[in-house]
Formats: C-alpha cells, sequence, structure tokens
C-alpha cells in the first residue's frame, strides 16, 4: 500500500479519493497562525544574522512542511535554496557532494564551495542551504556545515537545520562558549488548528470534517499532544475502528446469543406443560377410561393448589378423585420450534422487550376421563389395559376452534391507490432524498454548498439559489441533516472548476466536490 493508495475497504466505506492521512499527499499545505511568525523570523534570521539557524522539534511536529514553506516564499530570482537530506547520509561526505552538485562542482572541499557562493553573490544571488533529518548528522558533517555557516567576509551560505531535538546535543560540543547557532522549537497544534488541519486533510480527499464527531476531534487532539504526524495517524486509527465497529453492528445475527424473555417464558411453559405431562402419564396397570370428561390446565395463572408441586409443576385434578389423570400428548412429544413460539408471543425474530407480562402460550383445552363408577381409583384396583386401550383418544374439544375464539388473519396494510402515489411534489419544493441523486451516475460528481437540521432554512436556500441547487436528506448522529448541492459533473475536475464560477457568498462556505456514489449510500442510510 503507497502513501496515497490506503485499503480499499477504508477509502470505499468513507467514499475518499486518497488516503487524507497520508504522510506525503501532493498539494496538500496547511500553515497554522502559529507557524506563520516563526517563517517570519527565518527569513529575518536568514538576512541580518551570522549564526546557524536550528529548527527543531519531535517527529511529525512538521518540520519539513516549514521547510518546504521557507523554500517556497522566497524569491527565486535572487535566492538559491538547496536542499539537502541527512537520512542515511549524516557524514560530511555525503552532505558536501549533495551540496558541490547544486552548485555544479566536482570538488567537496568547503573553500571551493564558498568561492562558488560568493560568485553568485556577486551577481545578486543568495544561498539557503536547508538540511532535512539533521539530528542524524556526525560531527564531520556538523563541522562541514558550521565552515559553511561562517563563510568568508566576501560572502557565506545561509544554513538552516530542521532536526528533532537531539540535534542541540550534537551542537553544544561545537559552540565552547561562543554563540554558533540559534534555536527555534516548534510548538503543537491547539484544539482548533487540529480541527482545521482535519478538515483540510478530509476536503482534500472528496469528504469533510463532519465525517468525524467533536469527540472523536478532542480525542484525536489529545492522543497525538497536537503533532501533526500523531494527527495522521492517531485520525486515520479512529476512522478504521469506526468503520468496524459499524461493520460489525451490521453483520451481527439479531438474535446472537441473547434470547428475549419472552421466547424464554414461552418455552419455559411447554417445557413445563411436558414435564407434567411425563409425569402424569397413567401406569399399563390403569383401566381404560369410559366416560370422557374436559378440564383446563392454565399455565401460571390462579394460587397453587393441593395438586401442585412447590415447584411450580400443573397436575390434573377432579372431583371425588385424589389420583391424577394423565394428559393424552396425541403421540410421542413433540418438538419445540422456535418460530411458532415467536408468534405465538407477539414478536418476530430479533425483538426485544422488557418484562414479559401475560406471555406465555395459552394452554390446549385437554380431553381427559374420569374412572367409572364404583371403580376405586387406587392404582391395586386398576386391572392392565390392552395396547388398543391404552392408546390416547384424540381430543374432541381440540379437533376445531371453539366458535367464540376464531382465527384472525393478520390484515395487509391497504396499499395507496393509484392517483395518490403518482401525486406530484408541490410545486416549488423540493423534496428530500428525491429520485434525482439515484438517477444519477454514482461516478459523477456534485458539489457540496452546506448541511442544516433545518429543512425549512434549506428549502428557503435552494429556492432562493434557484438553478442546479437541490438537497437531500441523510442522518448524521442519529439526527436529520439537510445537504444541500449544487449540479451534476463527469469528473471531479469540472466540479472543481464550478467552484470558482459560484457566487462570492457561496464561495466563503468552502464547498468542495463530491461523488455522487457518496450521496446515495447517504441517501440509503437515511431510509
Amino acid at each position: 500500500m503507497t502513501s496515497l493508495h490506503a485499503d480499499e475497504a477504508f477509502l470505499g466505506h468513507y467514499q475518499l479519493d486518497h488516503d487524507p492521512f497520508a504522510a506525503r499527499v501532493p498539494g496538500f499545505k496547511f500553515f497554522p497562525a502559529q507557524r506563520k511568525p516563526v517563517l517570519g523570523q527565518l527569513h529575518h534570521l536568514a538576512r541580518y544574522s551570522q549564526l546557524l539557524l536550528v529548527v527543531t522539534g519531535p517527529h511529525g511536529s512538521g518540520k519539513t512542511l516549514l521547510r518546504q514553506a521557507l523554500v517556497a516564499s522566497t524569491n527565486k530570482q535572487s535566492v538559491q535554496s538547496i536542499v539537502v537530506s541527512a537520512r542515511g547520509a549524516g557524514d560530511a561526505a555525503s552532505v558536501l557532494s549533495q551540496v558541490a552538485q547544486s552548485l555544479g562542482l566536482n570538488t567537496l572541499e568547503v573553500p571551493a564551495m564558498l568561492a562558488q557562493i560568493v560568485q553568485l553573490g556577486l551577481t545578486g544571488q543568495e544561498v539557503y542551504l536547508l538540511v532535512d533529518d539533521a539530528e542524524q548528522l556526525d560531527e564531520s558533517a556538523i563541522e562541514a556545515l558550521l565552515a559553511l555557516a561562517a563563510g568568508t567576509p566576501e560572502g557565506r551560505p545561509h544554513v538552516f537545520l530542521f532536526g528533532e531535538p537531539s540535534l542541540i546535543a550534537g551542537l553544544e560540543p561545537f559552540s565552547a562558549g561562543q554563540e554558533l547557532f540559534h534555536v527555534i522549537e516548534l510548538q503543537p497544534y491547539s484544539l482548533e488548528e487540529t480541527r482545521e488541519y482535519l478538515a483540510l486533510r478530509l476536503e482534500g480527499a472528496g469528504q469533510g470534517i463532519q465525517l468525524l464527531t467533536n469527540d472523536q476531534i478532542a480525542d484525536i487532539h489529545e492522543n497525538s499532544d497536537g503533532w501533526p504526524g500523531t494527527i495522521n495517524q492517531v485520525a486515520r486509527d479512529a476512522l478504521i475502528e469506526a468503520m468496524i465497529a459499524s461493520r460489525s453492528a451490521v453483520k451481527r445475527p439479531a438474535m446472537g446469543f441473547k434470547m428475549p424473555k419472552k421466547h424464554v417464558l414461552a418455552i419455559s411453559a411447554v417445557v413445563v406443560v411436558a414435564v407434567a405431562a411425563a409425569w402424569l402419564m397413567p401406569s399399563r396397570n390403569a383401566k381404560t377410561p369410559t366416560a370422557p370428561e374436559q378440564a383446563q390446565l392454565p399455565l401460571g395463572q390462579g394460587q397453587p393448589g393441593a395438586a401442585q408441586s412447590n415447584n411450580g409443576n400443573p397436575s390434573v385434578e377432579f372431583n371425588n378423585s385424589n389420583q391424577p389423570v394423565p394428559l393424552p400428548m396425541n403421540g410421542a412429544q413433540q418438538p419445540v420450534m422456535r418460530g411458532p413460539l415467536a408468534e405465538s408471543t407477539g414478536m418476530g425474530d430479533g425483538e426485544e422487550s422488557g418484562p414479559a407480562v401475560n406471555t406465555a402460550p395459552q394452554p390446549p383445552t385437554v380431553t381427559t376421563t374420569a374412572p367409572p363408577a364404583g371403580v376405586p381409583a387406587g392404582p391395586a384396583a386398576t386391572p392392565v389395559p390392552t395396547p388398543a386401550q391404552a392408546r390416547p383418544v384424540a381430543p374432541v374439544a381440540t379437533a376445531k376452534p371453539a366458535p367464540s375464539q376464531p382465527a384472525v388473519a393478520a390484515k395487509p396494510t391497504p396499499a395507496p391507490t393509484q392517483a395518490a402515489a403518482a401525486k406530484p411534489a408541490p410545486a416549488g419544493k423540493p423534496a428530500a432524498g428525491s429520485g434525482w441523486y439515484a438517477g444519477q451516475s454514482p461516478s459523477n460528481y456534485v458539489v457540496q454548498i452546506l448541511g442544516t437540521s433545518n429543512e425549512g432554512a434549506a428549502q428557503a436556500y435552494v429556492k432562493e439559489q434557484g438553478g442546479e441547487f437541490r438537497y437531500f436528506k441523510k442522518t448524521l448522529q442519529g439526527k436529520p441533516l439537510y445537504v444541500i448541492t449544487y449540479g451534476s459533473f463527469a469528473s471531479r475536475d469540472a466540479a472543481v472548476a464550478a467552484i470558482k464560477n459560484l457566487p462570492a457568498k457561496v464561495q466563503a462556505g468552502k464547498p468542495w466536490p463530491r461523488t455522487v456514489a457518496s450521496v446515495q449510500q447517504d441517501l440509503a442510510t437515511a431510509r
């Protein structure tokens, strides 16, 4: 993965043109207010001071960006800038060879280089020698640079060293009590500067600061200590973590490993009925019953009777009999099905709720039989039934639904009439999330003007501007946001060119181009 090509999933998720937090992004320039005085101080010292100038800051503090700004702000006709890197080449020979090459010399002798610099001075051209990664300079290279900075009475180069704070320790042994160099220490960004830096980075990649919440920006600033290099790393990690979290939430099953309480109670009720039925099944010594009699088995209703055990298992008791009667199970015990249970409790898959109230399934009407008159209820007086007699008889009461409780089919929601569906939106009022965006090519670009939480304000703005201005509705942090866009363009360059032709007050809001695909994704998320 190169510095400008991040993981495709990361770029695709946020609809980014490139990795906004790459170490080197061509054309990216951010120079906060606090750095401008430093740049002015460097120009002033280069003109009036004969000391070697040292700029220090931790890794990722923006030293290279400041060096680039110094070169860019000099007059190219009167200043020749020689940029040298000490990374992996911090000895005197490596440094002086880069200087000699820029001066067009074939020698590494310091006097010959000074003579060439004096000749350039006679033509009205000064020499700026700027060294990146100067903390990697060894003693021989520092000694050679100090000799160049001292120069001759006729002329000398202006030497700038950009390095980490450890560079100071390497320079101090050469001072010997003399003032040979001047140190400028860079300061970290403030919270507001961090916000501006992130916004500019994201806008350059086709998005905006709305990708980050205020809490995320505050965390990025705190964890990076305000140094831009660390801001890039922390911000990218924050967006990737948010992307992974959102995708995990989508892929996670609706039920997961946690079953709603209603389902648990329904299954428990069925299990209790099954256990009670098994416990009350008649032995093979029971006499075949003759007179049918109906009894209701309410689950979890009423007070427990004498025939109920302390663990809450229900049993059946008839008048003039102390013997529990078996429940006919119509064959083997039936398996518990999750789908019908969910429907019987009035919930679909994945539905969560609070404590269940009256959620157990209504117990069925069970047909049981009482012993014939005159036959003792005790087991000793019960003859062994034949297999045909032992087979349970299908309940008559449950063979068909009771007339007073007819099955009610779910009433479908009536579809809107053709006239209502074809009714157009009121004239002059743009419809948020209308089909216009869906009809555009995802590869096209629109210019995002601004976003507002007030739909009336968005409508008024679009009505005032007219033309190709329109808006759509998206959801940001759980709240509606109405985003105003302008035009539709086949390429990003065309959208950027269109921004320059917008009215000045529109350009003041810093509009930026974005893909239609990203808008369509916002519309799909808002539904």
